[in-house]
């Protein structure tokens, strides 16, 4: 089953910022082979359910070996079984309601 689904990390415990623990994630996800798109507080996410929480659980893995002793994330997902749909098609499906 596909999933896309928003995904934020935060480190708690590593002082004020998280941009190494969030490219490291972005290594993680891009290894895995999914379709991501980080934007300015997390990252959304595409793939097979196993996969995109396969490498959800390796970025806490990551992000606990480089030091963070505790992490908060936040996670919304959804699933579409009426017909496949992608990051990119919901962004169009919106553009072109606002183009006219």
């Amino acid at each position: 089953m596909k999933v896309i689904a928003d995904f934020c990390i935060v480190p708690i415990g590593v002082g004020v910022s998280v941009s190494k623990y969030v490219a490291e994630c972005e290594k993680i996800l891009a290894t895995a082979g999914l379709e991501y798109q980080l934007h300015s507080y997390g990252t959304d996410i595409e793939g097979e359910w196993d996969e995109v929480f396969a490498a959800i659980k390796k970025c806490h893995e990551r992000v606990h070996e480089m030091g963070a002793p505790r992490i908060t994330s936040t996670l919304k997902f959804g699933t579409r079984t009426d017909r496949d749909q992608s990051m990119q098609d919901k962004l169009n499906s919106v553009q072109s309601k606002l183009d006219g």
